[in-house]
């Protein structure tokens, strides 16, 4: 009977695990949504999301740490201080992107991340990288030159924003799998709180409409906030191979709602790349004998998307 039970409990766990990580690939796809809808300065807005998320994610954190929230913080040392400043710049230049680029370029370029990651983890700790996933990052590789190639003619922050971003969260991905035993949750609100120190005095909040002020409490609850905290659940709860293969929903659903209410037709050298780097995720995200790719982290973020 005990077994029974056992299997219905796997099963429901691994159910809630699939909403809360679906919850969260649809959370964030909708960025680019509220992003076209701003009126705000790009400063107002990275601000004015930043403001919202940390609010959200304080509460979480005072809920699930009871008490502890600063000395879990304090807990994770420089760690925690490097992936603080990482998130920080990552949530911030996803924002930046979407006023020089197209959200399809933005979040395939996202989709690279775990790759780089991987890449970045065999340079700095010698983690070793399996074959299949040397496959991937090189495939990733050509989608990303794909890309870059096309967006030349945007200007320089058409591709220097995305490639940030993209860089900044691998950094996260690596410290996050490297410190796996701890929650990385109170590292993510306190770079939210760097965001807004960071933007201070390029803020204007005359910028803001009365309809920004909701789009950004949208974005900080909903998009950012929630996106992070269903992430965080349900990466406890599946494979990173499997979180990484649901994640790719926002890659599908973020260019595709932009489309839908703002007309936005991405490049073909965008659809190209992204198509090629989506392979590539495909083809990392699915290894079954490889080492768990470094996908899914405790905190997991975004991509700011991450994000």
């Amino acid at each position: 009977m005990t077994g029974v039970v056992d299997v219905a409990n796997a099963k429901r766990r691994t159910r809630n695990g699939r909403i809360a990580i679906l919850g969260a690939a649809i959370a964030w796809s909708t960025a680019g949504l509220g992003q076209h809808a701003l009126e705000a300065t790009a400063a107002t807005q990275i601000a004015g999301r930043a403001f919202f998320a940390f609010v959200f994610l304080l509460g979480v954190v005072v809920f699930t740490e009871r008490g502890r929230a600063i000395a879990s913080l304090r807990s994770l040392g420089l760690s925690g201080v490097i992936v603080t400043v990482s998130l920080a710049i990552s949530s911030g230049t996803f924002l930046f992107a979407l006023n020089y680029t197209s959200v399809a370029n933005v979040l395939f370029f996202q989709a690279a991340a775990p790759m780089l990651a991987a890449l970045l983890a065999w340079v700095v700790m010698s983690e070793r990288i399996a074959a299949r996933t040397w496959l991937a990052i090189a495939v990733a590789a050509v989608g990303m030159s794909v890309m870059v190639a096309g967006s030349l003619d945007a200007g320089a922050l058409a591709v220097l924003l995305p490639f940030v971003m993209t860089t900044s969260f691998a950094v996260v991905i690596v410290i996050t799998r490297h410190r796996q035993e701890v929650s990385m949750l109170p590292a993510t609100c306190a770079s939210q709180v760097l965001v807004l120190v960071v933007l201070a005095p390029f803020i204007s909040i005359g910028s803001a409409t009365g309809s920004d002020w909701t789009i950004f409490l949208l974005l900080g609850f909903f998009q950012m906030g929630l996106g992070l905290t269903l992430l965080t659940v349900g990466a406890r709860m599946l494979p990173s191979a499997e979180v990484a293969l649901l994640t790719l929903l926002e890659v599908v659903l973020g260019p595709l709602w932009v489309w839908l209410a703002y007309s936005e037709r991405p490049t073909a050298t965008t659809l190209v790349g992204g198509a090629i780097i989506t392979i590539a995720v495909i083809v990392q995200a699915t290894a079954s004998n490889d080492p768990a790719p470094m996908t899914a982290p405790v905190l997991a973020v975004p991509a700011p998307d991450s994000s």
